[in-house]
């Protein structure tokens, strides 16, 4: 499960953080996920609240927001939103497609006390 590690480091940097900005508890943290992360939610909110036990994220909560998968495409030239990464272009139907985002995963922001 790479959930473990994904959330191992999310600890990590709240750690780092908490430390940098004398932060005594973490309540809420927002974490951007691309549509093709690969990234399993339900597992993830698992890892999250076994990883974070005896931390300063201990108890918090963790929102995750989708992002969509991006493409441009080649054909018409336009940025488009896509399903799937195989998926045609929605607005021309071309099939020259190149992915520019929705495979990131990132910390968004942290709610602290």
């Amino acid at each position: 499960m790479h959930e473990m590690s994904l959330c191992e480091g999310i600890r990590q940097v709240i750690e780092d953080q908490s430390r940098a900005h004398n932060v005594r508890a973490v309540k809420r943290v927002r974490i951007e996920i691309g549509q093709f992360s690969g990234v399993e939610k339900p597992a993830l909110e698992f890892a999250f609240d076994v990883v974070m036990r005896g931390s300063v994220a201990e108890g918090a909560a963790l929102e995750m927001i989708d992002l969509p998968g991006k493409a441009m495409c080649y054909d018409c030239m336009k940025e488009v939103e896509i399903d799937d990464r195989l998926a045609p272009c929605p607005d021309c139907g071309g099939g020259k497609l190149m992915p520019v985002s929705g495979d990131e995963m990132r910390i968004k922001d942290l709610e602290v006390v």
